[in-house]
């Protein structure tokens, strides 16, 4: 059985940017409850059928396959859980650790989050500086949720975005290139 244990955080700053080449996702929901989700994404030009179970704190059952793009588009386009969720994900190396960091787009625009994979759910991990507040087993943060209740709708409710500490704008991930 594969388990993932994962922890998640807003990200405060761009200092993220340049460490690492963004690529593109489509994720969509063929089944998404309580108690177990079945997620299709393409990644690039690939794609994978993901099962997760209900978990217990940070760790979950998860099993991946990676499936034909041409599958994994025809199953976003005519199967899945309407809207897709649209994101670009960065992985960027810091301190023995592969951090994935997620920038939204669409409903959920304006979300940036950042999470590492442990081995243990009390491994000990060094925090990159670009990294905010903590935001593991918030359900508000899961993408399932967020595909049901997008970020747009609830943005007001987070200090950090109340306060408008760290938003992202169009222009600003234009503007930026990193060659890959």
């Amino acid at each position: 059985m594969g388990i993932e244990i994962e922890r998640k955080f807003l990200v405060k700053s761009d200092g993220w940017r340049k460490l690492g080449c963004a690529v593109r996702y489509a994720q969509g929901y063929l089944c998404s409850d309580r108690n177990r989700t079945v997620r299709v994404r393409t990644v690039g030009d690939k794609g994978f059928l993901t099962v997760k179970g209900r978990g217990s704190g940070i760790a979950h059952p998860e099993y991946e396959y990676e499936i034909p793009y041409n599958e994994a588009r025809t199953m976003l386009d005519e199967l899945a859980e309407k809207p897709v969720i649209d994101k670009t994900r960065t992985k960027i190396p810091f301190a023995g650790f592969v951090w994935e960091v997620d920038e939204f787009f669409g409903d959920n625009s304006g979300l940036i989050m950042a999470e590492v994979e442990l081995s243990s759910p009390d491994e000990p991990f060094e925090r990159p500086p670009f990294l905010g507040r903590e935001v593991t087993g918030d359900k508000r943060f899961y993408n399932a949720h967020m595909r049901k209740m997008p970020f747009k709708l609830w943005k007001d409710t987070i200090p950090e975005f109340r306060e408008q500490h760290y938003l992202v704008t169009v222009s600003l991930h234009l503007a930026v290139s990193v060659q890959c």
